[in-house]
């Protein structure tokens, strides 16, 4: 790790070469069938689908997938009891099915730091209104808004932000973004997530994920899923290194990333969720990467609660392709104060001690404030849940 953050003329050839050979960049809009945006109506959706599929246009399995998402949005926007849930799950599907169409027709390749595609489509936009009517912001809360807004002076004085937080659904970053779209919206727009490879495979999730700043890496949980093809997912992740370290001298960069290398999932005894323990060296070397890049750098604990809008498969899937379980529900989203690694230093002699209770006291803040935003939505205490080191608000 230290020779590649020094290797400063290395990093800079690197990121050049992954630049030039990142595939294209959805500038302009390719010729492809607009069938979906004709549609009028449910049965005329489904027809399309069944239409395209039989032209073969369509894989079977992608037409399912399709098929599936348009039902499990449909029931998740009507539970919401919005009056006009109809015309928004209608207008909602038609464009996200012309999107995943077109990513058939005609296959998006992400760049290791991929920038949101903002025109002549905007996939930023288009990923808000999907995701907007799942979320109840009755029964949503953001703990210390307070610290957002001491984020973004950070950065605007050229500092870089990292955000260590869990993980809990593939709309985290639009999730994060509405709720804090009204009163930080440049960190709504902004922020970079450290997001795994799969989220840029999937067909029914690249259209979404083309609409966020993103930098890949390939997760611990799926390093073995093919052997074969291990050491070339290890030599991409150092590749992504070297991409994440040149932005980081660059300064004033706000970086999210979930050191648990996933998503929580609920405990199969109980049913409970909890966020997922941190991998210490990942932390580290996030930590690191921040140290060497001669800007002033800040981690921050993030504690995110969003499973019910869109919660994972109860077990780890080597195969692309789960199953969308949507429903209408409330978030939450807390941060808390930055934890110095000096002051954890100065308690501890064994490096690997410090690498361990840093790691630690990123998670124990993560988890506290989990268990306020849970006492909110959850267990329905709302405001009331708020505690001294966490302070609940409602900003919509």
């Amino acid at each position: 790790m230290a020779e590649l953050i020094q290797d400063k003329e290395s990093a800079q050839s690197a990121a050049t070469a992954a630049a030039a050979s990142s595939g294209h960049e959805r500038r302009n809009e390719p010729a492809h069938s607009r069938k979906f945006l004709d549609v009028r109506s449910e049965e005329e959706l489904l027809s399309c689908i069944k239409k395209e599929t039989e032209a073969g246009k369509l894989p079977p399995n992608v037409a399912a997938g399709m098929e599936e998402l348009y039902q499990n949005h449909r029931n998740a926007v009507i539970e919401s009891r919005n009056p006009k849930a109809d015309e928004i799950v209608l207008s909602n599907m038609t464009v996200a099915l012309d999107r995943i169409l077109l990513d058939v027709e005609d296959p998006f390749v992400f760049s290791p730091h991929h920038k949101a595609i903002r025109e002549p489509f905007d996939y930023y936009m288009f990923g808000q209104k999907y995701i907007r009517p799942l979320i109840d912001f009755g029964n949503s809360f953001v703990g210390n808004p307070y610290l957002f807004k001491d984020i973004e002076e950070k950065l605007q004085q050229g500092h870089n932000v990292v955000l260590i937080s869990n993980h809990q659904t593939e709309a985290d970053p639009a999730i994060i973004s509405l709720l804090l779209e009204k009163t930080n919206p440049y960190i709504a727009e902004n922020t970079i997530f450290v997001a795994g490879d799969r989220v840029l495979a999937d067909p029914l999730c690249k259209p979404f994920s083309i609409g966020r700043n993103l930098i890949s890496v390939y997760s611990k949980k799926h390093m073995l899923d093919i052997p074969e093809l291990a050491e070339t997912k290890r030599n991409a992740n150092t590749r992504t290194l070297k991409e994440m370290a040149l932005l980081l001298r660059g300064g004033s960069q706000l970086i999210w990333i979930a050191p648990s290398g996933g998503r929580d999932r609920p405990d199969p005894l109980t049913g409970e969720w909890y966020p997922a323990p941190f991998d210490a060296s990942s932390v580290d070397n996030m930590r690191r990467l921040v140290q060497h890049s001669d800007v002033p750098g800040h981690l921050f604990p993030l504690a995110l609660l969003c499973h019910d809008i869109m919660p994972p498969p109860s077990q780890v899937e080597v195969e692309i392709g789960e199953k969308r379980v949507i429903a209408f529900n409330g978030a939450g989203l807390s941060v808390a104060p930055e934890i110095s690694f000096d002051e954890v230093a100065a308690t501890h002699k064994n490096p690997e001690e410090v690498r361990e209770a840093y790691s630690k006291a990123l998670f124990d803040s993560v988890a506290m404030q989990y268990t306020v935003l849970k006492t909110a939505i959850s267990g329905k205490q709302g405001l009331g849940a708020s505690i001294a080191d966490v302070s609940l608000s409602q900003l919509w």
